[in-house]
């Protein structure tokens, strides 16, 4: 069949007579205002093309001239009434330039060779377990209605650049739960009002949401992912715009840079990433009830610098990552961080983020005493070298716990505190040694007692009498050869006693350390 049907209007066999040669169909007039889709002003019978018109080229199309391929390429063209593609298999090439369609556009269990539209104006996207072999684009589309692609499998890329997106009835902006792509999700530069629902997606390359912006004034999640599985990275950062051009990296001169903003919650939870997640340059601004959320997340490396700190909860609780890159002024106060049996290998400052921070740090993710955030901070400065370090954060560990403990039990805290630090730092035991027995010396080298027998005993030496009343268990021979009275016999007991504190808070220090290694 080489010429189009009786009851093909004449903008029609255009299209019919460009199928067949592969060529592009374009009804565009060249003026920008008059070719923008999402224009209120109706475009007339010239630009307009039935979508039962398109729908039959696209099921059951006339056969190529010889030496061509047949394929859809269509721009500037009104598109009437709905188009329905469900459970059909398409196989030519389609491509749609600055498209306006009347109604929802039908793919649900539809099959595509490659699928692109650019700069289309859709009410709604309604394409439920559709494959394709190749791409499916919508790169600077706007769709009101939102989109449903849930279980969808995409054979190469989904790219979503610019894409300008709102709600369905249930709150949701993109529906993709199931989705399966094989390569890169490119979701640059969009705006979505409502939920983006990516629960249980499989992605072989990486998700870029760079400069995207997130709301959903209505919902608790803006971006719920969770148990998404990502292999290369997901990128929650800063992307640049022009009138040309957008992209990502080093913007160019004289370009605007977006931030990615986020107005709503975040559920991550049980997602995988093969490379990275990246958190950069970001803003999140979390309503009460809303969070970031990221448990049990499983990642190489965890890039969290926000240009400010989310106004929510972070929720990091038994999350796994190996290198931690962060600093101070990107995490919230008290109260708002969870990092309940998070584990990560080494933390890597971006920034600012002294040891005093990261105690500040542990102290606002943990409101009640908990010891493994500490532990955890300890081991991942002792893998980097920093042995001091990690002494100073198991002491402010100790430190906490002593606040949970009762009176009498606090109080020997105290003791172990200040004379040995927990057993972090021995060498206070030897300068409180050295202290007692100076003043011990000085004090019977002034008052020395009298023989316990006249003519009997060592000689009086008061340095080794204070040392033998300091020492525990060792017997130098001088204090039991000697007998004292009044404040002597106070001065006495008072050194066995400190003796005594010395040598039993250096051996629960040592053990701890013992166990701890």
């Amino acid at each position: 069949m080489t010429e189009p049907p009786s009851d093909f209007t004449a903008t029609e066999g255009r299209l019919w007579q460009a199928f067949r040669h592969g060529d592009v169909c374009d009804l565009r007039t060249g003026v920008p205002e008059l070719d923008n889709p999402n224009t209120s002003r109706v475009w007339g019978p010239e630009r307009t093309v039935r979508a039962s018109a398109v729908a039959r080229l696209l099921l059951d199309g006339p056969q190529p001239v010889p030496g061509t391929v047949c394929a859809l390429k269509l721009s500037g063209a009104r598109i009437s009434g709905s188009l329905s593609l469900a459970g059909g298999t398409v196989s030519p090439y389609v491509e749609l330039h600055d498209c306006q369609f009347e109604e929802q556009l039908l793919m649900p269990e539809c099959s595509f060779t490659t699928l692109r539209m650019v700069r289309c104006a859709i009410p709604r996207i309604e394409a439920a377990r559709m494959s394709t072999q190749g791409d499916l684009h919508l790169p600077q589309c706007t769709v009101p209605g939102g989109i449903r692609i849930t279980d969808a499998s995409i054979g190469t890329d989904l790219l979503l650049n610019q894409l300008v997106v709102h709600s369905d009835r249930h709150g949701r902006a993109i529906s993709a739960d199931g989705l399966t792509v094989t390569q890169d999700v490119e979701a640059e530069l969009i705006r979505a009002v409502g939920e983006i629902s990516l629960r249980s997606a499989r992605i072989g390359g990486r998700l870029s949401l760079r400069g995207s912006s997130l709301r959903n004034p209505t919902g608790r999640q803006a971006l719920n992912a969770a148990r998404i599985a990502i292999e290369h990275t997901l990128y929650l950062s800063s992307g640049w715009e022009s009138d040309t051009l957008s992209g990502t990296g080093t913007p160019p001169r004289g370009v605007r840079t977006r931030n990615f903003t986020c107005d709503g919650g975040i559920r991550l939870d049980d997602g995988r990433f093969g490379n990275a997640l990246v958190i950069n340059r970001a803003r999140f601004r979390l309503t009460a009830g809303q969070q970031l959320s990221l448990r049990r997340i499983q990642t190489p490396e965890l890039r969290f610098t926000p240009q400010a700190p989310p106004t929510g909860r972070i929720v990091l609780s038994s999350a796994r990552v190996g290198n931690l890159a962060t600093e101070a002024a990107c995490w919230p106060g008290a109260g708002m961080i969870d990092i309940s049996d998070f584990s990560y290998v080494s933390l890597r400052p971006t920034g600012p983020f002294p040891l005093r921070a990261r105690l500040e740090w542990l102290a606002n993710a943990t409101p009640e005493y908990s010891p493994e955030p500490y532990e955890q901070l300890a081991a991942a400065l002792r893998a980097d070298g920093m042995d001091e370090e990690a002494r100073e954060v198991l002491l402010a560990k100790q430190r906490r716990r002593r606040e949970t403990l009762p009176l009498a039990t606090r109080m020997w805290g105290y003791a172990q505190d200040l004379t040995v630090a927990y057993g972090y730092r021995p060498g206070r035991a030897a300068v409180w040694m050295a202290v007692l027995w100076a003043i011990g010396s000085v004090y019977f080298t002034r008052n020395p007692p009298e023989p316990l027998k006249d003519g009997e005993g060592p000689t009086w030496q008061p340095l080794l009498y204070a040392l033998d009343l300091l020492l525990p268990v060792i017997d130098l021979g001088q204090d039991n050869a000697w007998r004292t009275s009044g404040l002597q016999q106070w001065a006495a007991t008072a050194m066995v006693l400190a003796g005594w504190v010395l040598a039993t808070t250096v051996a629960a220090g040592a053990s701890r350390l013992l166990r701890r290694n």
